[in-house]
């Protein structure tokens, strides 16, 4: 029977073994599609890969709104959407929305 250190020694040689036989398949399979590819004139789209060429444009920036109205703590709203809760509880308050407009 072996000892450990002669089976991790072996072990050990046939990583390298192993390693070195995926490199040289690696190698040969890369060569033979570089042949297959020249020689069929294929682009990387034609072997289903995405192209790099055409890049999906960034939805476009929203410009800031100027503000509308200011109430009477500093909030702001810019007359878009619904209206905020303070400016909603001051008309209820009796106090009309053109109060606030920011000349």
């Amino acid at each position: 029977m072996s000892s450990i250190q002669e089976l991790i020694a072996q072990r050990e040689a046939l990583d390298k073994q192993i390693e070195e036989a995926r490199r040289t398949a690696a190698a040969a399979a890369i060569a033979q599609v570089r042949q297959l590819i020249a020689e069929h004139e294929l682009t990387a789209a034609d072997c289903g890969f995405k192209s790099t060429a055409v890049l999906p444009q960034p939805a476009p920036l929203r410009k800031a709104v100027a503000v509308k109205y200011r109430g009477p703590n500093g909030e702001t709203w810019s007359g878009r959407g619904k209206a905020p809760n303070w400016l909603i509880n001051l008309e209820t308050n009796g106090q009309h929305r053109t109060t606030f407009l920011v000349v």
